[in-house]
């Protein structure tokens, strides 16, 4: 019964607007306007390439990638990285400790050796971690006894 009444005052409203004279519909109020704030609202200035570069070189003396010796310079916020190493994960700690210190951009042009690869590679074939482990399939070789001694 309801339904029939709001259907029913639907028209005679319009029609009621309309015989009053209002031949447009009421403005609709504008929508408010948000203004998204940048990506990180900072208190402190930007940094120039020169701090960034110290910065840098800073974090890399009192790490254990200092070792390395890699060449670093910064341009328009863009950290260059250029050097060589015998261990896969330095190639990542030099992006991050960059992006750390303020680089805009990380340019990582760290070669890594083949002995690093190769090491990499077996270690990837030798042992899987669990999440890549087909369900069915047994884990690890005591897994496996087990199964067979039930």
């Amino acid at each position: 019964m309801s339904h029939l009444r709001a259907m029913l005052a639907i028209p005679l409203l319009t029609a009621a607007c309309w015989a009053a004279g209002a031949t447009e519909p009421a403005p609709k109020p504008a929508a408010a306007v948000t203004q998204r704030p940048s990506a990180k609202p900072s208190s402190q200035p930007a940094k120039t390439d020169a701090q960034i570069e110290r910065d840098i070189r800073a974090r890399l003396a009192k790490s254990k990638i200092g070792s390395e010796k890699f060449q670093v310079r910064v341009q328009g916020g863009v950290a260059t990285f250029e050097g060589k190493t015998n261990v896969i994960q330095h190639k990542g700690a030099a992006t991050r400790m960059a992006k750390s210190a303020g680089a805009v951009a990380v340019a990582n042009h760290i070669e890594i050796s083949e002995a690093a690869k190769e090491k990499a590679a077996q270690n990837l074939d030798s042992g899987r971690r669990r999440a890549q482990v087909k369900r069915g399939d047994p884990r690890s070789e005591t897994a496996t006894a087990r199964q067979q001694s039930r």
